[in-house]
């Protein structure tokens, strides 16, 4: 009978262990009937120009190219697009890269592995018939400033702004309005005084008259007056776990990724838009959707490589306000990896 238990014990250590010897084997990627593997991404807001990577390497096929059946799924505010990566519903976000170092100082591991953006993209709008009393965001005292949800991306940067200029974060008060129609709808019956969003909202409420600009951070120059640093934004993030456990996939991801950023870096704006679903630019109307991204083209990267010196501009704006972060220490090394990228680059000649 000791004999019989012994064993029992053993084999039950070797089921937990995944392999007797203590070494576990992480389980493949799911494949599809066609034998591609399957990788789940959401994207916090999926016809916004600062994600636009996303589905155009969708629509240019690269995905299908590397073997791979990417689902893309689309989540308006990039704090709930976190929320479903940690959940365990994707694999992936593309999203900002600032939320994996808010997510270390919750002590949840996530990196960037490709990066998409080098600059936010996002502008600061005010109501017109507000926009003679608010010069600054020193102005924002008991305003209210919409953003695309609480704990997004633009909240912290709102946020940040807010400080910057000699406010508390508490004097502001966020609503989260998302972006598009129901950014648009916020400002016209005045539930918001100022809000950042990004294009093709911007051109919408500017080419109507509805709004002015405050603040814009489409361009280098202007990220780095109102943050301090360039800040690099969009990303494809993913849970530390899935990227140690599948190298391999991801590194597939940042072989599309990438050639999709070299596709932006040498297209026009109007072939970029030729490839693009037209629903994405249906309310603004084609002309002002090749405009905008005409005009903003600078802020993709043109190879998916993290901007030096970018993590550490974006640690200090988070260290300024959000607790998560203020007074931890962060080891920036591990919220980014320019790893797979770098190959990706290397594979591209």
């Amino acid at each position: 009978m000791k004999l019989l238990v012994t064993s029992a014990l053993a084999a039950a250590s070797c089921l937990v262990l995944a392999g007797c010897g203590g070494s576990s084997t992480p389980a493949a990627a799911p494949s599809n009937a066609q034998g591609q593997t399957v990788v789940k991404l959401m994207v916090g807001g999926a016809n916004k120009q600062i994600y636009l990577p996303a589905k155009l390497t969708e629509r240019l096929g690269y995905f299908k190219e590397q073997g791979l059946d990417v689902q893309l799924s689309d989540e308006p505010a990039g704090v709930d697009a976190e929320t479903a990566m940690l959940a365990g519903q994707v694999d992936g976000v593309v999203g900002f890269y600032d939320h994996t170092i808010d997510l270390q100082g919750k002590r949840k591991a996530a990196e960037s592995v490709v990066q998409l953006l080098q600059v936010p993209g996002e502008v600061v709008l005010c109501r017109t018939d507000v926009a003679d009393q608010i010069h600054s965001p020193a102005d924002w005292k008991g305003r209210n400033l919409g953003v695309t949800g609480l704990g997004s991306s633009t909240n912290f940067l709102t946020k940040y702004l807010a400080v910057r200029n000699g406010l508390q974060a508490a004097d502001v008060h966020s609503v989260a309005v998302e972006a598009g129609n129901t950014f648009i709808a916020a400002m016209q019956h005045k539930s918001i005084d100022c809000g950042m969003t990004t294009e093709p909202t911007i051109s919408a409420l500017l080419n109507t008259g509805q709004a002015k600009v405050l603040i814009d951070m489409r361009t280098a120059a202007g990220a780095s007056q109102a943050l301090g640093g360039v800040y690099p934004a969009s990303a494809l993030y993913m849970q530390t776990s899935y990227v140690d456990a599948h190298k391999d996939v991801v590194q597939k991801l940042a072989n599309a990724f990438v050639k999709t950023m070299k596709f932006i870096a040498r297209s026009s704006a109007d072939q970029i838009t030729d490839k693009m679903p037209p629903e994405y630019y249906t309310g603004v109307g084609r002309a002002a959707y090749v405009k905008a991204l005409s005009d903003e083209k600078g802020i993709y990267t043109p190879d998916g490589i993290m901007p030096e010196g970018g993590p550490q501009t974006v640690l200090n704006v988070l260290s300024a306000f959000d607790p998560n972060v203020k007074g931890h220490n962060v080891d920036l090394a591990k919220t980014f990896t320019t790893e797979f990228a770098l190959q990706a680059n290397k594979n591209a000649g």
